[in-house]
């Protein structure tokens, strides 16, 4: 749904702009129809040929996908157009009013790089914050891992709670050597006993998780299982989910390996 509402946004702002030419001069066409053509005459029209694209050559091109490929000028539109993530990774010019984060993601916890776009790509303030060990109350030598210096950013779904008062708590989530790091972007005093800090070994089941199992594809979140918790805590919105999943289970097997060898 996410990726839906962003290419319609995309679309309409003008990102790739012979699509949304195509998109104005369509619309152009269809208000000046309206206003000339009689409405039984406009809506036996379009009847006809919603008949005729859902029946005949929706069947012709999913019979045929390269034809589709090739003819069908609303699929191509639709496929071609990036989601917000795409436009990044392409370096397009972002459509927020602040300048993109450099290449680098090298993490220092005493003087992080300048420039407004490491927040935005979910890297941590040190300046605001402190340093890392210091934020989650743990030893100087437990950092984020390279492969998440930046950390992901998601939301912590607090399912154990009956009531619905601080039910989503956004943030960025961190995996060190022998912990997982969950920082509230709560700007509240308070907001220190909102961050989550879980040991690798005390895990019991990590999986990947999809919040509604209504919606298409395989989910944007990551449930973890502890004995402190009746229900798994699912952090989700999670854009670089199987990233985040591949690199803390593989943490998290590496820990259970060193512990069990003697």
């Amino acid at each position: 749904m996410a990726d839906i509402l962003e290419k319609i946004k995309n679309l309409f702002m003008w990102v790739q702009p012979q699509m949304t030419q195509k998109l104005y001069v369509g619309l152009w066409l269809a208000f000046i129809s309206s206003c000339l053509l009689p409405y039984d005459l406009l809506g036996f029209t379009i009847g006809l040929y919603a008949g005729i694209k859902f029946f005949i050559i929706d069947f012709l091109y999913k019979s045929c996908p390269k034809l589709r490929a090739k003819y069908d000028t609303p699929y191509i539109i639709w496929t071609s157009l990036p989601t917000d993530p795409q436009l990044k990774d392409r370096g397009a010019p972002p459509l927020h009013r602040r300048t993109p984060s450099t290449a680098s993601r090298s993490y220092r916890a005493t003087s992080p790089p300048p420039g407004p776009g490491r927040e935005e790509e979910g890297g941590r303030n040190n300046s605001k914050k402190g340093a890392f060990h210091e934020v989650f109350n743990l030893d100087e030598k437990e950092r984020p891992l390279a492969v998440c210096e930046n950390g992901w950013r998601c939301c912590l779904i607090n399912r154990d709670r009956k009531t619905p008062s601080d039910y989503i708590r956004n943030g960025v989530l961190y995996v060190t050597e022998n912990f997982l790091c969950f920082e509230s972007s709560s700007s509240r005093s308070s907001a220190y006993k909102k961050n989550k800090v879980i040991a690798l070994l005390d895990i019991t089941d990590i999986q990947k998780y999809k919040v509604l199992s209504v919606l298409p594809g395989s989910g944007m979140g990551i449930s973890i299982a502890t004995p402190s918790t009746q229900k798994p805590m699912v952090f989700g919105a999670m854009i670089h989910r199987d990233e985040a999943f591949e690199a803390i289970f593989s943490q998290y097997s590496k820990t259970l390996t060193a512990t069990s060898d003697p």
